[in-house]
Parts: C-alpha cells; structure tokens; sequence
C-alpha cells in the first residue's frame, strides 16, 4: 500500500476515515483540506509542527489537532514513526455529539504528554488500536477505525475541564442538552446562508428563541469564541472551500462567503491565515 499521498486524500464518496505512517521526509510544507486530521507524535528531539499562525515544538506522545480548513505545516518531525488519523468533514457534520465537540474543541491544536498525561496515554491507546485495525485485513476496519474515532473524541470531552486556559471560556457545561441543539441547529442556519441579509445576534437569538444576552452567553460556551468571531471563522471556512475553484474571482469568494467588502474579507482572512486569500489559493493549487 502507498501512503504517501495522504496529504491529498479523496474522501468523497470513498470512506470517512484514514491512516498514515512511514514517511522518510521530515517537513511538509504549509496546507489545507476539508478533513481533520490527528497527529500522533513520533520519537526524536525535534518535532516541530505548526497550524494557522502558531508553531509548537513537540515530544513523543504529544496530539496534534488540526482541524477542517486549518492551514498548517510540519516544519521538522519524525514522519516515519508518527501516526496521521484523518477524518471526514461530513462524518463529524453526520453527529450532533461530534460536532458539538468540535465546535468546542476548535481552538485547540496540541495535547501534550507532560501536561496531561492520563489523556495522552488514554488517547494514545485508541490511536494505536485504530493503527492494529486499519492496517489489517479486517473486513468491517473502516467501521471500527470510526467507532474508535468517536470514542477518541468522547475520551477527548471527558477531560474537558483540564483544556480551560487553552478553550475559551471555562467549561461549565451550564446548559440543556436542548439549549445544546437550538446552538447546533442556529450553526447549520447560518453555514447554509451565509449571504443572507440580517445574521446578526439579535436575529439569531430570536429565530431559536431564546433572549440575546442568553443567546450570547450560551454561544460563546458552546462554541468556545464569541458570536462575531465564530461568524467570521465560517465565513473563512466557506471562503478556503470557495479559492479551491480558480474560476471563481475573488470579489466572488468574498461575496459568496458573506464578507460585505473586499477591505474586510482581506482583512479577516490575514488576520485568521496570516496571508492574503490569493496566497492562500495559490498554495492549493501548488498541491493540487
């Protein structure tokens, strides 16, 4: 089998899951998908990996997070030992448990062994119960490599209080299973109308409701960032999904992905990316 394209893995219509180890180079350059991806650390003094505008100097048994859109790089690591666990967008979009995670989780990039030691060495378990598995002929691997992911992110949420410096803001698990999916339910409205006319709090709050300070309150701790920030991420997200296409202007991305101004879309997107939306277009289609 040959796994070295994984960095361009086609999940669609193919599978929802997939694995990689073994590579001999050590970097790969700055890049982006629409599935997330999980890094088990692998051995040596140096092992360097970045995502969006952040660099983070690892050791062994150290996770790295990166999720859907995120751009991000290995600058120096061991690649032939470490463990590359990759999901699809759709298959953590198909659970209202897993995207609530992922909402939660979606600032944070790094488990580190040292800091939380139980949670690595519980996470590193699964992750090496997945590698048994998808690496063998089992016949149902795929099924299984998922119920372990699922698992992996359960094991994930079930350490939440110990992430409260590295998620904002502390996890107080405050709120309703049914407030919970009023929260999910307003996500999925506004990632299908982005260019809709009013998506401001206020509106929002009214369509699921409940009051706009409530609204407020419970976004931020279901989400982990404030109303207006988390606006802006989908939006990026949208626009990253939207450059892939270069027939599409970028005055067209910046539209379709409900920035106002072509200022602001720049603006945005520097400041999440840390480089202009062509950059970042002409990095995918270098890869691609």
């Amino acid at each position: 089998m040959n796994y070295s394209q994984y960095e361009t893995y086609n999940f669609d219509s193919v599978s929802a899951f997939n694995m990689a180890t073994g590579f001999k180079e050590r970097s790969y350059q700055r890049h982006w998908h629409s599935y997330g991806e999980i890094i088990l650390v692998g051995p040596g003094e140096t092992n360097v990996y970045t995502v969006n505008q952040d660099t983070y100097t690892l050791v062994e048994g150290d996770f790295v997070l990166v999720w859907p859109m995120e751009m991000h790089s290995i600058v120096d690591a061991d690649r032939e030992k470490a463990l590359v666990i990759q999901f699809s967008n759709a298959f953590v979009n198909s659970l209202f448990d897993l995207q609530r995670i992922m909402h939660f989780y979606r600032n944070l990039h790094v488990i580190c062994i040292n800091s939380h030691p139980e949670l690595s060495a519980e996470l590193k378990d699964i992750a090496l119960r997945m590698k048994d598995i998808f690496f063998s002929d089992a016949a149902n691997r795929e099924l299984e490599c998922c119920m372990l992911l699922m698992k992996f992110m359960m094991t994930l949420d079930l350490h939440r209080d110990e992430f409260a410096p590295e998620i904002e803001p502390g996890a107080h698990n405050g709120y309703t299973d049914d407030v919970m999916k009023r929260m999910i339910g307003i996500t999925d409205y506004i990632k299908n109308n982005l260019t809709a006319d009013d998506l401001s709090q206020t509106s929002m709050a009214k369509r699921v409701g409940i009051s706009r300070d409530y609204f407020s309150r419970m976004f931020k701790e279901v989400t982990g960032m404030n109303y207006n920030k988390w606006l802006n991420m989908i939006r990026l997200e949208k626009a990253v999904e939207l450059l892939s296409n270069e027939r599409m202007t970028l005055t067209e991305v910046a539209m379709l992905s409900g920035f106002q101004s072509i200022p602001s879309f720049n603006r945005v997107f520097h400041n999440e990316k840390g480089m202009a939306p062509g950059e970042y277009r002409n990095l995918y289609i270098k890869e691609n």
